[in-house]
């Protein structure tokens, strides 16, 4: 079913609107965690949001093996918080310790289904939901180190304004339509991807030159990326078919908010070592 077609359940603003808002809840629960609890409201928060991603993919994309899929999502959700957060020094290839295990768990999961119909499509939604939790975590690792402090906090706002800037541009003006029944366009991209460079530089760019251009670089690279998954994300809500047309409207919105954080993740803690 297509975005046409269900157009008088999801229209524009219903697709736009509560996914902006959801997206600044989204952002707003790590760096709340982190500034009340430390660490320890971080990981709280950060469960959280794999938690409702696991829910909602698993509602929104209603695949076979719906069951054993949101199993895998909690396990790897939990496996990649505890990889991350029990060693001393954590690195982010702990996470091969979870993501190897849980993509034979997705396998053996559709292959032993009485109705294998749609194993394909359930087999890469189960393993793209391990990776986005698993890269959800890596927020644990961001900004740990005295010399970039507060980098968790600058890279989710940068996330959270490209992220509700692309989706309340293209509330109003969805042009050059991206593709055919998706309402997201070039307009949008592009003022997104400004807006997470103008906010990136904001938080970083007192300095010189050097610090300056590399708060820049910082924020449009995560801005690039949070729009275009952002973007991916609303191609996802479009094609899914919402069966009643409301019945699964909430969940598409969490994952339009939750996965462009996840993508996010670990492109922030690259940046951190090479800015």
């Amino acid at each position: 079913m297509t975005y046409a077609e269900v157009e008088s359940e999801l229209t524009p603003r219903m697709h736009h609107l509560p996914a902006a808002g959801l997206a600044a809840v989204a952002v707003a629960l790590p760096i709340a965690g982190a500034e009340l609890a430390g660490n320890a409201g971080r990981l709280g928060a950060v469960l959280l949001l794999q938690l409702a991603l696991v829910g909602s993919w698993v509602l929104a994309t209603g695949v076979g093996g719906a069951l054993g899929t949101a199993v895998v999502g909690v396990l790897a959700s939990v496996g990649a918080d505890l990889a991350l957060e029990l060693p001393d020094r954590p690195r982010l290839g702990g996470l091969l310790v979870v993501l190897g295990p849980a993509f034979l768990v997705v396998v053996l999961n559709q292959m032993f289904r009485r109705n294998r119909q749609d194993m394909v499509a359930a087999l890469s939604s189960g393993v793209l939901l391990v990776c986005a939790v698993s890269s959800l975590a890596a927020l644990l690792l961001v900004g740990r180190s005295e010399s970039s402090a507060g980098l968790a906090t600058s890279a989710l706002l940068v996330v959270g304004a490209a992220v509700i800037v692309g989706h309340l541009v293209d509330l109003v003006l969805p042009r050059p339509q991206l593709a055919p029944g998706v309402p997201r366009g070039l307009v949008g991209l592009v003022l997104a991807v400004t807006a997470g460079t103008a906010v990136g530089f904001a938080r970083r760019g007192h300095g010189d030159l050097v610090d300056s251009l590399s708060a820049a670089i910082f924020g449009a690279v995560l801005g690039t990326v949070a729009a275009l998954v952002a973007v991916a994300a609303s191609y996802v809500a479009v094609e899914t078919d919402p069966g009643d047309g409301r019945g699964r409207a909430p969940a598409l919105w969490v994952v339009q908010a939750v996965l462009p954080i996840a993508a996010c993740a670990p492109v922030a803690l690259a940046l951190q070592t090479a800015l």
